[in-house]
């Protein structure tokens, strides 16, 4: 699971970010309107001066590097969102922070939806975009929908307090949507895999999930074919067909489609958990206050 840019800077740096001393002119760039009140055009950084910050903030650091992946206007009218991978010997790492317009600060954190129904327009998102393998009543008044990596050790911790989640809470949904990470050398291969067997069998695979947590320390990316078949085989699926889809283009899309979409709604690591549209960063939450706001979203509905 990788760590927001907020932990890096913090652990690394010990400053609070800001923008760069040198930077070259911003360039401004229109956004499309969404509604009938035009928004003003958001002012982007330059590709020199988001590199200039970031050399600035990690350059003392010789095992540290990075690239600029996008820099595009946020959801928040006014700031420009620069999205980086930061790669160290731990691996890569997705994150992302924000420019002001007059080009002075960057603020790191997420931007969280305001106003009376925070979390409508995400659940709508979801309702519409979800179409991994799903347990629990059709028309349960909460649904989980829980963006996982199989190659992630925080998701394998995670899953157990999911399952209790679920004994305990009859009428709740859960949809699993793959998110493999680019920082895991086989876990795209086991969300393709992972995506076939669910659409082969929805009891074969909650039970290939768990096999492919328990035996997550003994995949690599050598042996991945061979273990996830062997896994497939064991929760009920024929392994030479579950192969032969997984390595399909059809399969490569729909993954890349459930990626799109964790990515529509802000989801930057695993495990991310969305309660009716609300996100919950499953191991940074205590079980009790996790079913207390399943418990309380039933209650309260948008």
């Amino acid at each position: 699971m990788q760590r927001n840019l907020t932990c890096l800077l913090v652990a690394l740096t010990g400053v609070v970010l800001a923008a760069a001393q040198d930077k070259p002119a911003a360039k401004p760039v229109a956004t499309a309107a969404t509604s009938p009140k035009a928004k003003a055009p958001t002012i982007l950084p330059s590709d020199e001066a988001v590199n200039a910050f970031l050399q600035q903030t990690f350059g003392y650091n010789p095992q540290l590097s990075w690239r600029v992946q996008d820099i595009k206007p946020s959801a928040a009218q006014g700031l420009a969102e620069v999205d980086v991978i930061v790669v160290s010997p731990q691996g890569e790492q997705p994150n992302k922070f924000y420019v002001s317009a007059d080009g002075e600060h960057a603020l790191v954190g997420d931007i969280i939806p305001f106003g009376a129904h925070p979390f409508t327009a995400d659940f709508k998102k979801l309702k519409r975009g979800s179409d991994g393998p799903s347990r629990g009543p059709a028309d349960a008044k909460v649904t989980l929908v829980e963006f996982s990596d199989l190659q992630c050790p925080h998701c394998k911790e995670a899953q157990p307090e999911i399952e209790k989640l679920l004994a305990e809470e009859k009428t709740v949904r859960l949809v699993f949507q793959n998110f493999p990470l680019p920082m895991h050398n086989w876990a795209a291969k086991a969300a393709a895999y992972a995506d076939c067997v669910g659409r082969a069998s929805n009891p074969a695979f909650w039970k290939f999930i768990q096999g492919t947590y328990d035996a997550q320390a003994d995949i690599t990316e050598s042996n991945a074919d061979d273990k996830l078949k062997a896994i497939a085989e064991a929760a009920g699926a024929n392994s030479a067909d579950i192969a032969a889809c997984a390595a399909t283009s059809e399969t490569v899309g729909r993954v890349e489609r459930s990626l799109e979409l964790g990515r529509s709604v802000n989801v930057t690591s695993t495990p991310s958990l969305f309660i009716n549209g609300r996100l919950v960063g499953l191991g940074g939450i205590p079980y009790d206050a996790l079913k207390n706001l399943v418990d309380f979203t039933a209650q309260h509905p948008e």
